[in-house]
């Protein structure tokens, strides 16, 4: 048995099929134990039901600089830097002082398998990441009528007397 403290295959031989929530889980408490980056700042809003928006600070990054992938329910955000060069027209371009990140990152977020991308947007130095929880038909809650049911374990015999018995009156 694996001795780690944040493991979650000890949980396999009880449950059925949870192998890929198990395994999402250990993936995000190892990503927890190893240090989340800091970089970009981001926000994670529920702005309706089922509807949500990563907001990522990316000041300093074009469209261009900025690749969104979704892979095996992991949504990756990358950004490469276009700043190498110093120089702009021809003339080399020296900070006085940089406090104005514009580093590469990787920034990625584990999705619910009923999560869906529905569009990004880059605005003001905003990227937001629109996201749609669409659970299905079988999945949302539903009521479960229950039936007046015959014991049909006492037979025939016994259903004709319970429906009698249910249709006597008593008299005082």
């Amino acid at each position: 048995m694996n001795s780690d403290p944040f493991s979650f295959t000890k949980f396999l031989p009880s449950s059925v099929g949870f192998d890929d929530m198990f395994k999402n889980l250990e993936h995000m408490t190892r990503a927890v134990q190893k240090g989340i980056p800091s970089y970009p700042p981001y926000n994670i809003k529920k702005v309706a039901e089922n509807r949500y928006v990563i907001e990522l600070a990316v000041a300093g990054f074009g469209k261009h600089d900025l690749e969104l992938e979704l892979k095996e329910g992991v949504l990756s955000v990358k950004g490469h830097t276009s700043l190498d060069s110093l120089t702009k027209d021809g003339v080399d371009q020296t900070y006085l002082y940089k406090g104005i990140a514009d580093r590469a990152f990787t920034r990625q977020f584990t999705l619910a398998d009923t999560v869906e991308i529905k569009n990004a947007e880059l605005i003001n130095g905003m990227l937001k990441v629109w996201l749609e929880n669409i659970i299905p038909e079988s999945k949302k809650p539903k009521k479960i009528n229950i039936e007046d049911g015959v014991d049909t374990s006492a037979g025939e015999s016994g259903a004709a007397s319970t429906k009698q018995f249910l249709t006597e009156k008593y008299e005082k």
